[in-house]
C-alpha cells in the first residue's frame, strides 16, 4: 500500500468485495465554479455515481495525505477555499505533500491516484489537452500524457472546447491513446455534441466498453482510454454562440498576460459570464452525465 494514500472506508470495502468505484476530480470543486454550487455540484455528482450502482471517491489531497475518497465535510472545506487551493498537476505531487498542503486534483493527478487505489473508471467534464497557439507557446496539458501512460478509463465529454480540438486528438493518437465516441462518431467539443472531427471507434454499451479495457489489460497495454460522452441534446450550446464567447475570452487572456495553470480556470469563468451563466448550467448537466455512464462502465466491468 502507498504510504501517502488514504482511501475512504467505504470505497476500500467496495474495492475489497469487487464492487464497482468511479474516481471524481476536485478541481471542479475548487477552481470549476463558485461556493457553494461547487460543493453542491460535487455531492450531487457523488449521488449520481451512486444511483447508477457503485460508489463515488472524490479524490484531493489534503495536509500533504493523498485521499481516495472525501467525506462532506472534507468536500465542504475544498469548497470555501476555493481558488486558494492548489491546482495540483504531476509536477506538483511530491511537493504538495512533503509540504503537507492541500491539492485540487486535476484530470493527471486524479488519474494517478485512482490508479494507485486501484479504481479503473474515473468521470470529468473535459480533459485539458493542447492549447490554441501551443505551436509558438508549447502550452499543452500533462492530461494527455497521463493518458499515454496511466491505466485508468477516463470517461468525459471530450476535451474542453477552449483548446485547439484537432492537435489535441493528433497528440493523443501519436501515444497511442484511443479515443472513443458512446454513441457517436463525432468527438464532442464539451459545451456541444459536435466538433467536425471524428473519435477513433464509436462505442454503444457500457458493457462494450469494459470489455474493450478488459482486454487492453489481458494484451498488458499501458495507457488508457479516452470515453467520450456527448452533452445531452437539450444541453447543448450554440457552436456560433460558445465560440464567440471562447474568442473573445482568449483575447483578454492574452492581454491580461495569464498564462500556465491559470489560463483554464480564466477562461471557464469568463465564458460563463460571456454566456450569461448558460456555460455553467451545461458544464454541470454534463459532469452528471458522465458520472452517469462511468457508474454503468464500472459495473459492466465488475460482472
Amino acid at each position: 500500500m502507498n504510504p501517502y494514500l488514504d482511501i475512504h472506508p467505504e470505497v476500500a470495502e467496495a474495492l475489497k468485495q469487487g464492487k464497482p468505484v468511479v474516481a471524481l476530480e476536485s478541481t471542479i470543486i475548487s477552481h470549476g465554479m463558485p461556493y457553494p454550487q461547487n460543493v453542491q455540484t460535487a455531492l450531487e455528482v457523488e449521488e449520481v455515481v451512486r444511483s447508477a450502482g457503485a460508489v463515488p471517491a472524490t479524490i484531493a489531497i489534503l495536509k500533504g495525505r493523498l485521499k481516495a475518497g472525501l467525506t462532506r465535510e472534507e468536500i465542504e472545506s475544498l469548497g470555501q477555499k476555493g481558488q486558494a487551493v492548489t491546482k495540483t498537476s504531476r509536477r506538483d505531487l511530491a511537493i504538495l505533500i512533503a509540504k503537507g498542503m492541500d491539492g485540487a486534483t486535476t484530470v493527471a493527478t486524479t488519474m494517478m491516484i485512482a490508479h494507485m487505489a486501484g479504481i479503473r473508471v474515473f468521470a470529468t467534464g473535459g480533459i485539458g489537452g493542447v492549447h490554441r497557439g501551443a505551436e509558438t507557446t508549447m502550452d499543452i496539458s500533462a492530461d494527455l500524457q497521463e493518458l499515454a501512460q496511466t491505466d485508468v478509463a477516463v470517461v468525459c465529454a471530450g476535451a474542453k472546447a477552449i483548446l485547439d480540438l484537432k492537435l489535441t486528438l493528433e497528440y493523443l493518437e501519436t501515444h497511442g491513446v484511443p479515443v472513443l465516441g458512446y454513441g457517436t462518431e463525432e468527438l464532442p467539443a464539451f459545451y456541444t455534441r459536435t466538433s467536425g472531427l471524428s473519435v477513433d471507434y464509436r462505442v454503444d454499451s457500457p458493457e462494450e466498453l469494459a470489455k474493450i479495457m478488459q482486454v487492453r489489460r489481458d494484451l498488458a497495454l499501458s495507457g488508457g482510454i479516452l470515453i467520450t460522452n456527448p452533452i445531452p441534446k437539450a444541453w447543448s450550446m450554440d457552436p456560433e454562440v460558445i465560440n464567440a464567447a471562447i474568442h473573445r475570452a482568449i483575447g483578454e487572456a492574452e492581454s491580461q498576460g495569464i498564462t500556465g495553470k491559470a489560463v483554464t480556470p480564466f477562461l471557464l469563468a469568463r465564458v460563463k459570464e460571456l454566456t450569461g451563466g448558460d456555460s455553467l448550467e451545461s458544464n454541470i448537466v454534463l459532469v452528471k452525465n458522465n458520472a452517469r455512464l462511468a457508474a454503468e462502465v464500472a459495473a459492466a466491468l465488475c460482472q
